[in-house]
């Protein structure tokens, strides 16, 4: 994949988070909308689209305001699917690549779709000596979260390359971070890896988490 391809008729998840390249998401899918979405995604081994709302509501309310969607989104891939019982489904999801959208419409039934384009990667950019210590209180932090979640098998470990890596370690925060969503997509759509670390640790420093 390029950074200049473009999918088409790309389906949409609206969601009042923002999901970041190499980020978890776990849903619970009870819409007609999504659920027919979701199984053809799995079969084709697809990814669909996660965008954050500007406006509007995740599920749809008769009399709610118009969704209204952010322009940049991330690919969502389905990583685990479950149907604990007629009409709902569980997912787990891992970000991928972010996207631009260029074009959207709701059809008929209310699913999103766009014509989206491909943004490029984060390049892999090392962490600088003065940001070193939010690589370091994330480890320190996901530690904590692992013993926690010892029995959850699917908890991923960070790496060594991870964490020296400006854009893994900025996303991994701005996940966790309790700051508005405007925000966080604001983090999330930035291209420069380095100024979204530079960002994040300003909001660490802000919030007490880092000295």
């Amino acid at each position: 994949m390029t950074q200049h391809l473009t999918l088409s008729s790309l389906p949409l998840f609206p969601l009042g988070a923002v999901l970041f390249p190499g980020g978890e998401l776990a849903l619970r899918v009870f819409e007609v909308r999504y659920l027919d979405m979701v199984r053809k995604c799995q079969r084709a081994a697809a990814p669909f689209g996660v965008v954050a709302l500007r406006a509007g509501h995740e599920v749809r309310q008769a009399g709610a305001p118009e969704e209204q969607l952010c322009e940049v989104g991330t690919l969502a891939h389905i990583e685990q699917l479950q149907t604990p019982q007629p009409g709902l489904i569980t997912l787990r999801c891992r970000g991928a690549e972010r996207f631009r959208i260029l074009h959207s419409q709701r059809l008929p039934h209310g699913l999103w779709v766009a014509d989206v384009q491909q943004l490029p990667a984060d390049p892999p950019v090392a962490i600088p000596p003065d940001l070193a210590h939010t690589a370091t209180a994330l480890a320190q932090l996901q530690d904590t979260l692992h013993v926690r979640t010892a029995q959850d098998a699917t908890a991923l470990h960070p790496t060594a390359a991870q964490l020296n890596d400006c854009g893994w370690v900025a996303n991994r925060w701005a996940e966790l971070l309790p700051v508005p969503l405007e925000l966080k997509q604001n983090l999330m759509a930035l291209d420069n890896p380095l100024v979204r670390l530079e960002l994040v640790g300003d909001l660490l420093q802000k919030l007490g988490i880092v000295q």
